[in-house]
């Protein structure tokens, strides 16, 4: 996010007082001497955009490392991707990566064992870490329109354009936006509510059909999912694009309105009240004006930001701006269900900042229950190359931010 600091300037005036004429004389009039010109106040600090500008440290000696098996697998298909990506937080290099990598896979101990070894504790800031979950849904859908399948699951319009900001100047490096091209305009494309009042229809971009707005809208929140067929197939979709509109999290809205008593709170709870209130749950989720567009996945799935398939229990979507796509991650929570070793494997809209994770779980009842509800705290731990904090506390800039001679 780019945050815009401004100096409040004060207009300047001349200030005029007129006394009493003395007697026998002409009024006269005195001239205030100017005013004090307003103090000029900095800029407020932009907050630290990435984990090295936030600074690191050496965490804690690594003790039980549950999941680590699971884990080893994923680190190992995320290596290629560690070695040839430019790292955004600016903690590794992919260079960093390879020595690790190699020694993966020829590793044949037991896997706990593998990142003592070859990786160091590293903590991000102050390591406070916050874990939600998500899911791979699966719901009742077709391919073609029938009878109980009535919601439209749409494809990437061809003519949802995406423009990179930065490519027009350095003050938006990083920022892009949708729309589309109206007569010579750029304009903002449609939003949920006019797509699903047929804004796209009749354009044959419909890839498949839904039986329940409420199941498919939770599907978009997610990115991914399956459509069970009326033939008993399944029908993997995932994410294509989104129509550039802001995503709002109805769940903050619906709290704030005090719509979801205590225990509410979580996707069943926002799912039963929508379903409970179907025309006042409608214009709920519209006030979401986000639309996410599909294209249909073959093969293994889904696939995560690193464009290998992610893990239930073992993949967890991080912001790539404060831990490196493909590295583990030690998560020790509150929640016993989130704690363990995890590999950065995707990212998320709403997963923004340090230390915020998404755990991932797999498909099927028990995946979606564990991840609607999942909220956790505790700390997190990344697994970094050996030597990372002290070639980080050798640069000019160190690790805590700190700009040195």
């Amino acid at each position: 996010m780019i945050r815009f600091g401004g100096i409040g300037a004060a207009a300047l005036a001349l200030l005029l007082s007129a006394c009493v004429a003395p007697q026998g004389g002409p009024p006269a009039a005195t001239i205030a001497p100017p005013p004090t010109p307003a103090p000029v106040m900095p800029d407020a600090p932009k907050p630290p955009a990435t984990a090295a500008e936030l600074g690191v440290a050496a965490g804690p000696a690594l003790g039980r490392l549950p999941r680590a098996d699971a884990a080893l697998t994923a680190f190992k298909l995320s290596c290629p991707g560690l070695i040839r990506r430019t790292d955004r937080s600016g903690l590794t290099r992919g260079e960093d990566w390879r020595a690790p990598c190699d020694a993966a896979k020829a590793w044949t101990g037991d896997a706990a064992g593998f990142f003592a070894a070859n990786l160091e504790p590293v903590i991000v800031g102050p390591g406070q870490a916050f874990a939600t979950g998500y899911y791979e849904p699966e719901i009742a859908g077709s391919r073609s329109r029938a009878a109980g399948y009535q919601v439209p699951v749409y494809r990437r319009p061809p003519d949802l354009i995406e423009a990179d900001l930065g490519l027009f100047t350095d003050s938006l490096k990083g920022r892009k936006v949708r729309g589309r091209i109206e007569g010579k305009a750029f304009v903002p494309y449609a939003d949920r509510a006019a797509i699903e009042d047929g804004a796209l229809a009749g354009q044959g971009l419909e890839i498949a059909w839904a039986a329940d707005p409420v199941e498919m809208f939770f599907l978009e929140v997610q990115g991914s999912g399956r459509l069970r067929l009326p033939d008993g197939g399944v029908m993997r979709i995932g994410y294509d694009s989104q129509n550039g509109r802001d995503y709002t999290g109805i769940g903050k809205l619906m709290r704030d309105r005090g719509l979801l008593g205590p225990g509410q709170a979580s996707m069943q709870g926002i799912m039963a009240y929508l379903r409970a209130h179907p025309e006042e749950g409608r214009a709920i989720m519209r006030e979401n004006r986000s639309f996410v567009f599909f294209r249909e996945l073959t093969g293994a799935g889904p696939l995560g930001a690193m464009g290998v398939a992610v893990t239930g229990q073992t993949s967890v979507a991080t912001d790539p701006a404060f831990v490196p796509l493909g590295a583990p991650v030690l998560l020790e929570m509150d929640r016993p269900e989130a704690s363990g070793l995890w590999v950065a494997q995707d990212t998320g809209g709403a997963i923004k900042g340090a230390n915020r994770f998404d755990t991932f779980w797999g498909a099927g009842d028990e995946a979606r229950r564990i991840a609607g509800g999942m909220s956790a705290k505790g700390r997190a731990t990344l697994l970094l190359p050996r030597g990372t904090v002290a070639r980080l506390k050798a640069l000019p800039h160190g690790t805590d931010g700190a700009q040195r001679p």
